[in-house]
């Protein structure tokens, strides 16, 4: 039985009429000084020969595995799919791989998860933290493992984060409801924990875009519940004596919940209440009637994530920041104009 000959660097060389040393400048994509009739001699060649490059050899002579791992906190929301899309994208430019890891907001899950990859000598992390790990991110930094927050702050700790302006989508909310006509506006967040970031700022902006557009804030508009319990909340304040005529959903999740209970309770939109949504959901522009949509840059945001790990791996790294990307907000039917 004969064994087919394994194809090496030295036969793509020989075969091409180039030295071994510029094919190699050509695997790690080094073409400074390589002009295009030479990467297309070396191409032709790795074709025609077969070669397929030894990945555990480049990373035991890099010390690198060209892998990441990426911690997201609920791959159901669509807004982390696109960010983990927008890092994939990066990474595969990069020829680096990515690991996904969904943690469901459990820091036991996460932890598990982030030490399953540390073993498997993973380059660095984009993290989604689920909060209360604070000691497990402290000890990566201590041991210059490049990571990278997505969406949340943890204000202690000094790491490189990426997201949305918070405040200002809630202050565009307002102020859409506003222009309409709506003083009597409420808003619906999960249920608000320390270490969501998003959450607290979109309360937070929401309150002050209400005294900013003075118009009052009441506390009973003001419904932050787990999803499960969300519609239940909901059904008491639309049996109040006062409803609210506008509401602000404050992530996709919470919409979709909004959204069933008022086709359950008859409540129509925008004719008896009008919803901008915080995520730009995929069924927006065609749900009847249009729904305004408050839209995070997840693919900024993604790849501004992976550009910063690629510079921590790189050691071109500059101080930890937090960065902070504008919302745009989409304007369609949800929003009705209240008469004078």
């Amino acid at each position: 039985m004969t064994t087919m000959k394994k194809i090496t660097i030295s036969d793509v060389a020989k075969h091409a009429n180039i030295s071994k040393s510029t094919v190699s400048q050509y695997l790690n994509e080094r073409y400074e000084y390589m002009g295009e009739q030479t990467k297309q001699r070396i191409h032709e060649s790795i074709i025609e020969l077969g070669y397929s490059p030894n990945y555990l050899a480049r990373s035991l002579k890099q010390k690198k595995t060209f892998t990441i791992g990426i911690m997201v906190a609920n791959i159901l929301h669509g807004f982390s799919t696109k960010v983990i899309r927008a890092i994939e994208d990066a990474c595969n430019e990069e020829n680096i791989h990515t690991i996904v890891c969904n943690t469901d907001e459990d820091p036991e899950k996460e932890q598990k998860y982030m030490e399953m990859l540390q073993a498997k000598q993973v380059d660095g992390f984009i993290v989604f933290p689920a909060g209360e790990n604070a000691k497990v991110y402290q000890r990566m930094l201590e041991q210059n493992t490049p990571l990278v927050f997505i969406d949340r702050i943890m204000s202690d700790l000094k790491i490189d984060t990426v997201l949305m302006d918070n405040e200002r989508a809630s202050e565009l909310a307002v102020e859409n409801f506003a222009k309409h006509g709506h003083e009597k506006l409420a808003v619906a967040t999960p249920e608000l924990k320390p270490y969501m970031t998003p959450r607290l700022e979109r309360l937070s902006g929401f309150k002050k875009a209400l005294q900013t557009n003075n118009l009052p804030v009441k506390e009973d508009y003001l419904i932050s519940e787990n999803l499960d319990s969300l519609q239940e909340r909901l059904q008491h304040v639309f049996t109040m004596e006062d409803p609210p005529t506008a509401m602000l959903a404050n992530n996709d999740l919470t919409l979709v919940e909004m959204l069933e209970f008022f086709k359950k309770s008859n409540i129509r939109l925008p004719d008896d209440i009008s919803i901008i949504g915080i995520d730009d959901v995929p069924f927006a522009n065609v749900y009847h009637p249009g729904i305004t949509t408050i839209e995070q840059p997840a693919f900024k945001i993604g790849k501004k994530a992976a550009e910063l790990l690629f510079d921590q791996i790189n050691d071109t790294a500059s101080e930890p920041e937090v960065y902070r990307f504008a919302p745009k907000l989409f304007e369609r039917e949800s929003v009705k104009t209240l008469d004078e």
